[in-house]
């Protein structure tokens, strides 16, 4: 027998196998032809492997997602992973904004009170974006890895010998129907002996499958450690940024008066025309927050005195007209009432200069 006559033969083998599958498959679902029931801890076993590809799939792309909140993202990173390449480094948002915050500040001026928090805020931002970075690495190694690891390599196993079985399965309710139909005694020898090989096969491969499933309980203690490394990881990043900001607000807070509160939102510099009511006399701030707050009451009792006091200036303003003193943050000038001047305004005096400064730009001095 040469190999073309080898190979023929094995073909016509297989599709008779493969016909005969069928045709069982098909008898049973008509309700035509008896079925081999798995027994119970089998089934349960089955469901169990079942039920974890499920949700390690869910989780494992769910995972990617708040990581990764980028589809396009994501997308890059699963094709140079397939391709055996590392993924060019890109910057994220966090470090994207802090960069931003820093060419504002430094534009506006690193000397100014805005520009030197920008400058602050973006260097904060810089580092979470790099603790951001060490999340995603992080997590991908301890915890997306093992997950990947276990669809992509014990649950394919698992599948394929789950599928070796059911055409096991076949194959033995195949030979069952043939022996119930055997008329001739030499048939039925023969059906008979099919049948006791088939029932073997099946058995060994049941034997197989029942091991491999039980090995789904060592799947989940190794996943419930990779899942203690990701909280492990995620606590480590939201420490770091805790502290980050942490470290920001008392950076913030030491600038020398450069904030007004009002009960409900920090503010930015308030207009000439803001009453000073709503943001001079507020007291509405915690006690960390560092923020100095001008009592409305002082600067009523100057409007109603007629000497003069030092203030600190807490925003730059540029004179409208002339009749105006331009102001720089933190510089400190004498003020006084001038009788008939508008209320929001007091007269401000800076060496020889003189003009009229708005009340809720500075911090009466004692």
């Amino acid at each position: 027998m040469n190999i073309m006559d080898f190979n023929v033969k094995k073909l016509a083998a297989d599709a008779g196998t493969f016909l005969s599958r069928a045709v069982q498959f098909t008898e049973e679902k008509l309700g035509q032809a008896e079925k081999t029931e798995l027994d119970a801890h089998l089934e349960n076993l089955l469901s169990k492997a079942e039920c974890t590809k499920i949700w390690t799939e869910k989780i494992m792309k769910q995972t990617e997602v708040l990581l990764q909140p980028n589809p396009n993202a994501r997308i890059e990173e699963f094709v140079y992973e397939k391709l055996d390449r590392k993924a060019p480094s890109r910057i994220n948002n966090p470090e994207l904004l802090g960069q931003y915050m820093i060419d504002a500040g430094t534009e506006f001026g690193p000397g100014t009170a805005y520009g030197n928090a920008l400058i602050k805020c973006g260097e904060t931002q810089k580092r979470i974006g790099t603790a951001d970075r060490e999340l995603i690495q992080t997590s991908a190694l301890n915890f997306l890895t093992p997950l990947r690891n276990f669809i992509e390599g014990d649950y394919k196993t698992i599948a394929k010998e789950r599928k070796l079985l059911q055409n096991k399965r076949l194959d033995l309710d195949a030979a069952k129907t043939r022996l119930k139909k055997a008329k001739a005694a030499e048939t039925r020898a023969s059906s008979e002996q099919e049948l006791r090989i088939t029932q073997s096969e099946f058995d060994r491969q049941a034997e197989i499958t029942r091991l491999l499933l039980e090995g789904i309980s060592s799947t989940h203690a190794h996943h419930l450690r990779c899942l203690n490394d990701f909280v492990e990881a995620q606590m480590t990043y939201y420490a770091q940024c805790y502290q980050y900001m942490l470290d920001l607000q008392k950076q913030l807070g030491s600038f020398p008066s450069n904030y007004h509160c009002n009960n409900n939102q920090t503010s930015v510099a308030p207009t000439s025309s803001a009453a000073s009511s709503n943001v001079i006399g507020s007291s509405a701030l915690t006690p960390t927050s560092g923020l100095v707050i001008t009592s409305s009451s002082n600067l009523i009792d100057l409007k109603e005195c007629s000497g003069s006091r030092k203030a600190r200036v807490l925003y730059d303003y540029d004179a409208a007209n002339s009749s105006e003193l331009s102001l720089l943050a933190d510089e400190v000038i004498t003020v006084f009432s001038v009788i008939g001047m508008d209320s929001d305004w007091l007269m401000g005096e800076r060496g020889n200069q003189k003009g009229r400064v708005p009340i809720t730009y500075l911090e009466l001095l004692n």
